[in-house]
């Protein structure tokens, strides 16, 4: 598979916003590693190889357990996911495929009883730019390097 097009070189100012947004998130006070985490789980999603090779090698740079990295995909199964990332896992799922979930309560209910506002708020800005960043990745088919 071929690369289509370099975003960034394309439209710059489009690429220098959206990583305000996620420079935002990264300082935002939320767990880097729990970012890194939710970043992976939408990527397997989205199937965007670009952003799954990248966030798998952050959150291993965090100290990340490479067994609990491989387990992300099947993550409602495995015993040994905090409250807190499962509450996460299941609120980026339900905003990754929102046209299918409408987000639902319950799931916001999880999310609001494991976060404070601003954290929920921050971590649905991390949803939202992880998102943008699978829509340019997969749609212009942006690889990481062998």
């Amino acid at each position: 598979m071929q690369p289509r097009l370099d975003f960034a070189k394309a439209a710059p100012e489009g690429a220098r916003m959206l990583a305000q947004l996620h420079g935002y998130v990264a300082k935002s006070g939320l767990d880097p590693a729990l970012i890194d985490l939710v970043y992976l789980r939408i990527s397997q999603i989205n199937g965007c190889a670009y952003c799954v090779d990248l966030h798998w090698r952050d959150a291993m740079k965090k100290g990340v357990e490479p067994r609990k990295l491989n387990a992300v995909a099947a993550w409602e199964e495995m015993p040994f996911f905090s409250p807190g990332e499962r509450a996460a896992f299941a609120w980026a799922e339900s905003l990754t495929l929102v046209a299918a979930t409408k987000a639902p309560d319950a799931i916001y209910e999880a999310a609001r009883a494991q976060f404070s506002d601003k954290e929920l708020a921050d971590l649905t800005y991390a949803i939202a730019v992880m998102n943008a960043y699978n829509r340019l990745g997969v749609g212009f088919r942006k690889l990481p390097a062998a």
